[in-house]
């Protein structure tokens, strides 16, 4: 017999997949995935073009045979290569995060935590897409920001320290202790709980920031207490 509650995390997974936030950021993701592409392409279309230029500017001085042109198709090709093999766009870990600049960091965050969805009980899943979502909002807000304000020290210490260590915290914990609570909460619970917190801190920035009321910003930092009280927990 099924178990019911693998059912209803299956259901609830399925729910969110077709949520409108998921659908969105799926979305968010194929587009940048077709700029770079694109930009790609044409770097690549540029160095064919350069290539068969340059080809034919020394075919002008020195004929360049069938060896001349076996040499400018393997360069071609070469360039094609190289050219895509850099426009892949490294994963973001907590280290890259914690070093990213400011400006940048709502886009590589929310990058980071599509990665850990997976990962995460399907509730969770919901809150994270929630989440990615006010990143992109809050990205623009961002990147008008001064690094040195006090402002700014919140929005970082929100997005590549709590953030991260909340959802890195929650991963090391086993699979058969996340819906445990005999100690207290289950840690599926506290994720769910905590994340709610990220998303109210986010939302309540980024009005912060739209008010211009930086001050605010920077005096109402609230901080994630994330109680794992198993052993296996933060």
């Amino acid at each position: 017999m099924p178990d019911p509650n693998r059912v209803m995390a299956d259901a609830e997974a399925l729910l969110q997949r077709v949520s409108p936030e998921g659908r969105r950021l799926a979305q968010r993701q194929r587009q940048r995935r077709n700029r770079v592409l694109m930009k790609a392409f044409l770097r690549a279309l540029g160095a064919t073009v350069a290539i068969i230029l340059a080809a034919t500017a020394v075919g002008w001085v020195i004929p360049i045979g069938q060896i001349g042109f076996l040499v400018a198709l393997v360069a071609i090709l070469a360039a094609w290569v190289v050219v895509f093999a850099m426009s892949h766009e490294p994963e973001e870990t907590v280290q890259t995060l914690a070093s990213s600049d400011i400006t940048m960091l709502p886009q590589k965050t929310e990058a980071w935590l599509q990665r850990q969805r997976a990962a995460l009980p399907a509730p969770a899943q919901r809150l994270a897409d929630g989440i990615g979502l006010k990143l992109e909002q809050l990205a623009p807000q961002v990147a008008t920001l001064d690094p040195r304000e006090p402002a700014a020290a919140e929005v970082r210490k929100l997005l590549s320290v709590e953030l991260p260590e909340l959802i890195d915290g929650y991963t090391r914990v086993p699979l058969n202790l996340r819906q445990d609570a005999g100690n207290g909460i289950a840690p599926d619970k506290q994720l769910v709980e905590a994340l709610s917190v990220v998303d109210s801190e986010l939302a309540r920035m980024s009005a912060d920031l739209a008010s211009g009321d930086l001050n605010k910003l920077a005096t109402q930092g609230r901080y994630l207490e994330l109680k794992y009280k198993d052993d296996d927990g933060v």
